[in-house]
């Protein structure tokens, strides 16, 4: 349960980085500030981090993978009755 908390934080982080990142775009008009490309790099860390962070806990079987849709028993076919 601790991974997937873990999981969700580190995504919050990228969407807050991603945030920042439109904000130093539309406030710093002289060009000359480096916060944008800060904010860049954060994200692009937490990212690595983030896909590291996935590929280790799929490896130790913390985390499983399961697709979207349940997979639906097989249809039982009946048995021809005997004459």
């Amino acid at each position: 349960m601790l991974i997937k908390v873990l999981i969700v934080v580190v995504l919050l982080a990228i969407i807050a980085s991603l945030g920042s990142g439109l904000f130093f775009l539309v406030t710093d008009k002289d060009g000359k500030s480096k916060r944008m490309a800060n904010s860049l790099t954060v994200r692009i860390v937490l990212s690595v981090m983030l896909f590291v962070l996935l590929i280790v806990a799929f490896q130790q079987g913390l985390i499983q993978p399961h697709s979207a849709l349940p997979k639906q028993p097989p249809a039982q076919s009946e048995a021809p009755a005997a004459p």
